[in-house]
């Protein structure tokens, strides 16, 4: 019974990243030890301060460490049952996994056509089908079949939310999206993830979404991370991370709406319990 329950808990799961260490130049230890689960048709997101190594777990899991000079050298990356750590970002693509760069990193000088399209790239099915889902995609994205000029033109949250539907042209079962709130006023961030937990919702797309804006990550989630100094310090359902009392204070802003700014702070008034 024990071994059938695992194999079902193992099948419902779209990605499992066990104890995954990450090092830079042979020589940097920036993750250490992260672990995390992330069910199919999930919304799961990882929180935590600048530096804490939210951004490499994202690309250990779609292979771009590479590009950095960095390596999984300890630990399984395991997306649909198959060990995809140090593996490389266009199999990953080509499997369903894409990953949302922050920064948006559309290509400026295409048009948001042209963007699309290349999301569409390692696809083989027709240009009918591919047609067909641009049109999905505006259909999430009315604004984008507006803009018939080069993508740099686009407004911050318009380049975002093409960023977002280059995703989706390339048909994945799995998005990473990183720090897609980053530079967009607080009105646009209520709707690109108001979009993001649509997508998730209509097109069964699993997403694990990286973000410092704990409030709203936490508002759309299903279950929540909290990363520091490379690890992971915390874990919970929403309802859980919400109510939690370090997570109030060191995250929320006591609970508040605004995002609060521990910048300027010498110390916290309170020892969080997971140190």
């Amino acid at each position: 019974m024990a071994e059938a329950a695992l194999a079902q808990e193992n099948a419902d799961l779209m990605l499992s990243v066990n104890n995954i260490e990450v090092v830079y130049n042979e020589v940097i230890l920036v993750l250490r030890g992260v672990s995390l689960d992330v069910p199919k048709g999930a919304l799961v997101t990882l929180l935590g301060p600048n530096g804490a190594g939210k951004s490499t777990t994202l690309k250990a899991i779609s292979g771009l460490l590479g590009t950095e000079d960095g390596e999984v050298t300890r630990g399984d990356v395991v997306y649909k049952g198959q060990n995809i750590a140090n593996g490389s970002p266009d199999k990953t693509v080509k499997d369903g996994l894409f990953q949302v760069m922050e920064g948006r990193r559309i290509i400026e000088d295409m048009t948001v056509i042209e963007n699309l399209r290349l999301g569409a790239y390692t696809r083989t099915d027709s240009q009918s089908e591919i047609k067909a889902d641009i049109e999905k995609v505006f259909h999430y994205f009315p604004r984008l079949k507006e803009r018939t000029g080069l993508a740099g033109y686009l407004s911050g949250g318009e380049q975002q939310m093409l960023a977002i539907g280059r995703a989706i042209m390339s048909k994945p079962d799995m998005i990473l999206l990183d720090e897609p709130s980053m530079g967009l006023s607080p009105l646009l961030v209520k709707e690109v993830f108001e979009i993001i937990r649509t997508l998730n919702k209509e097109l069964g797309i699993t997403m694990l979404l990286v973000e410092q804006n704990a409030n709203m990550a936490l508002k759309h989630c299903d279950y929540g991370y909290i990363m520091e100094s490379g690890k992971v310090v915390l874990d919970g359902t929403r309802e859980e991370l919400l109510s939690n009392e370090d997570v109030k204070e060191f995250y929320l802003g006591g609970g508040g709406e605004e995002r609060k700014s521990f910048k300027n702070l010498k110390s916290y008034k309170r020892r969080k319990r997971w140190l």
